[in-house]
């Protein structure tokens, strides 16, 4: 399954997905996002695929969710059952790629924004360059962080860092990231694919079927609650969404001023 923006290769036991809009910022649209739920279920029926790589281009994997995307602006217009069925769309994306048999690998490389940090973190390992950033700035623009996001942040950094993280919008990069757990191994910049293949290659070496049952174990212990902390996040996406101080984030982003927030 090839699109405008998210392509897959095979490499024996290895598949690769590139998110690629070529335009520098690998935003992700409410259409990107359905391609890459797309790629990820591929791979449902497929049962010689051990690992996915999951990256983006040299420069940047995500700018994050793309706020200029028309589709989600005429969301935002459209009535509450349909606002909130596209307020999902994100989380079935995370949901889609945490939920995959074969290891998946993100490789990193320059900014990992919003969205993008919250899809790599659906991911099993993260590898990032040593130029790689991370930055989660929802709150920034009068939004909460969704797509099942929180859990799986604070999973890996743990309370207080991921607090720093989303609450703060405090923008970590590669080496702090590795010291916090927010990926799992560093590289020198232009790294992380070569890094991230050889990690598939040694999950290609390895008993296929067993790598799947022992990944579904340890996600079932690790992963309980996930669900139940985060089950309404995207009606609370809706709620904030539906706020001034939404409007207002989104707005001074896009003019490039300072935001003022009321608490409206």
């Amino acid at each position: 399954m090839n699109s405008e923006s998210v392509s897959i290769e095979r490499q024996g036991r290895i598949a690769i997905v590139r998110l690629d809009r070529r335009d520098g910022r690998n935003a992700l649209s409410m259409q990107v996002c359905r391609e890459l739920t797309r790629a990820a279920r591929s791979f449902d029926d497929d049962p010689d695929v051990s690992a996915v790589i999951l990256t983006g281009t040299p420069e940047v994997f995500s700018m994050g969710a793309d706020l200029r995307d028309e589709e989600l602006k005429r969301s935002r217009e459209a009535r509450l059952a349909e606002r909130r069925l596209a307020m999902q769309t994100g989380g079935r994306m995370c949901r889609a790629w945490e939920e995959l048999e074969p290891l998946t690998i993100a490789a990193i490389e320059g900014w990992c924004i919003g969205g993008g940090a919250a899809l790599v973190a659906a991911c099993d390992l993260r590898v990032a360059s040593d130029a790689a950033t991370f930055y989660v700035p929802e709150i920034e623009r009068g939004m909460n962080l969704s797509w099942g996001a929180v859990p799986r942040i604070t999973r890996l950094v743990g309370p207080a860092r991921a607090k720093r993280a989303v609450i703060l919008a405090e923008k970590i990069r590669g080496a702090q990231a590795l010291e916090w757990g927010l990926v799992d191994e560093s590289c020198p910049p232009g790294g992380s694919f070569e890094a991230a293949m050889a990690l598939a290659q040694r999950a290609a070496s390895l008993p296929p079927v067993q790598i799947r049952m022992i990944k579904q174990a340890v996600n079932a212990a690790a992963f309980a609650l996930d669900r139940a902390v985060s089950h309404a996040d995207f009606d609370q996406f809706a709620l904030a969404a539906a706020s001034g101080d939404f409007a207002e984030g989104v707005n001074s982003f896009l003019e490039k001023r300072p935001p003022r927030y009321t608490g409206a």
